[in-house]
């Protein structure tokens, strides 16, 4: 009996792993389509020094392949875009730029979001694992860092979606700390 147990997993197991890939490469090959636009989000950080979680709000524009620009409208004005390779950080009328190659922890992250949403497989392995749970509403994408200074600021990100749009992001930090980010996309009239 558990010869034949083993047996059967040695059959299934390899299966399993390709179809997984399948999935992946189904994904990213559909969120490639995705020319881009603007969403609206409401981000949640839950951090234990807090007894509520702070949530910000804003608008974020992504435009394919390597432009995204998040504008935080409340609790306070902010602008973070990402244009090709630099990351500018705009608060309080000062501004502060900086390639992102510059820090390996900073490149990895804007991987995550960037790469996901370009749908570019291959990016996001030099940084992650990938797991996926897919149904045929909805998939969540689960990155866990491979670099160990990664991995003791992120632990896993959760990406989420149906078809080609991206809904939710989940960051969950090294020390339990997480944010949780939901978009809408903005309809334009």
């Amino acid at each position: 009996m558990k010869f034949r147990w083993l047996w059967f997993l040695a059959l299934t197991l390899p299966l399993s792993f390709a179809h997984a890939a399948d999935d992946i490469d189904r994904l990213m090959a559909t969120l490639a389509t995705n020319p881009g636009g603007t969403v609206r989000f409401v981000e949640r950080r839950h951090m234990a020094i807090l007894d509520a979680p702070l949530e910000s709000r804003g608008e974020m524009t992504y435009r394919a392949p390597d432009y995204l620009e998040r504008r935080t409208l409340t609790p306070r004005p902010e602008r973070l875009l990402l244009d090709k390779d630099t990351l500018t950080l705009e608060r309080d009328k000062r501004r502060m730029s900086m390639p992102v190659n510059q820090r390996p922890e900073v490149e990895a992250f804007v991987a995550s979001v960037r790469s996901t949403l370009q749908g570019d497989r291959a990016a996001l392995q030099r940084y992650y694992s990938m797991q996926l749970q897919n149904t045929p509403k909805r998939w969540t994408l689960t990155l866990r860092p491979l670099e160990s200074r990664l991995r003791n600021i992120v632990s896993r990100i959760d990406i989420a979606g149906s078809g080609a749009v991206v809904d939710t992001i989940e960051y969950t930090q090294a020390d339990g700390d997480r944010t949780e980010m939901w978009l809408e996309p903005v309809t334009k009239p």
